[in-house]
């Protein structure tokens, strides 16, 4: 049954990157600067859709943290999107207007640009809310984390998706363009997680948090799932299987230790609590690009016009990554 279920992973395997191979008809250059990526730089892989008012603070964020280049396919955006990032000197961007969902919601674009800009990098897929937090970020860039992990042979990084909410209503505050949004969302939930294994691919799945109790409440098993592995030394021969949730080879998955000790992983705090939320809700309903009839969407959609508060007596307040570590979040395992 072992050997039966490996090559199936294999042919699986085989069959992604070949639709990754066909789906890379569906992209057009806009601004290709891959000429300038060098060896060893970490780069940072995107997909998006009327997001310009994400851009400026995404794009400050991860070059502080040490991003040599971004790759990011833009998939229809009306709101300025694309004239934004062609503009920017470390961005090479691709356009499409094809569906994000029959490219499986943008991963055969984004394996198609990790195989082919990719190889043998660190390679971080996140999407413009997601803001990568990993040990030391405070005072290491992310090639000190790169570093080590090719000294450790370690070859992908887990980040739990970690939601942030404001104290109040969502649409409370305006968020605006180039500011932090967690001085908005600076609220989480330190625990209301349930956590299981995939047994075919060997992954661990979280679902729960502030989206399982106030938007699934009374099936929290329809909640999205929050287990991430967004960092990966890249290879040609990889593939993401369902958004960064799993790879294959299935070794890839293996990010957290059987044995009982902790390996090192990170968190992504999630800024989709704005009040960005509700015209992306409405947008992304009339579409239904998104996995299962845009259900996710659909929940918020129904839930919004109520001004829920995600907000309750447990929420923590985010400080820092050392936080984070306390509550069982992330793990600087044996890195010192």
């Amino acid at each position: 049954m072992g050997a039966l279920n490996s090559y199936r992973m294999r042919l699986r395997r085989k069959k992604l990157r070949l639709r990754a191979f066909r789906k890379r008809r569906e992209l057009t250059p806009v601004a290709d600067r891959t000429k300038e990526i060098r060896e060893g730089d970490v780069l940072a892989f995107s997909t998006l859709r009327n997001e310009r008012v994400r851009l400026p603070y995404f794009l400050q964020y991860y070059r502080k943290q040490g991003i040599a280049q971004f790759l990011i396919v833009d998939n229809g955006s009306d709101d300025g999107s694309r004239e934004y990032l062609a503009d920017q000197p470390d961005v090479s961007l691709w356009h499409t207007d094809r569906s994000y969902r029959r490219a499986r919601y943008g991963v055969d674009w984004l394996n198609w640009l990790q195989w082919q800009h990719g190889h043998d990098h660190w390679t971080l897929v996140v999407d413009p809310d997601e803001f990568f937090v990993y040990p030391f970020c405070d005072t290491r860039p992310i090639r000190g984390l790169t570093d080590w992990l090719d000294a450790c042979s370690i070859r992908s990084f887990s980040a739990m998706l970690l939601d942030m909410y404001p104290k109040g209503p969502i649409d409370a505050e305006r968020y605006c363009e180039g500011q932090d949004p967690f001085e908005i969302a600076s609220w989480f939930d330190s625990g209301n997680y349930l956590i299981s294994r995939n047994p075919d691919y060997l992954n661990l799945w979280i679902q729960g948090g502030p989206r399982a109790r106030v938007f699934f409440p009374e099936d929290p098993m329809q909640a999205p799932s929050l287990n991430k592995i967004p960092l990966v030394r890249w290879h040609r021969d990889y593939v993401y299987v369902q958004s960064t949730h799993m790879l294959l080879p299935r070794g890839l998955n293996q990010v957290y230790d059987d044995a009982g000790g902790e390996k090192t992983s990170g968190a992504l705090l999630h800024a989709k609590f704005l009040d960005t939320l509700a015209g992306k809700a409405a947008e992304e309903l009339q579409r239904k690009e998104h996995f299962a009839g845009s259900r996710e969407y659909r929940a918020y959609h129904d839930h919004l016009s109520d001004r829920p508060v995600l907000w309750n007596k447990w929420s923590e307040r985010y400080i820092n990554w050392r936080q984070l570590e306390i509550l069982g979040l992330m793990s600087k395992g044996n890195w010192a």
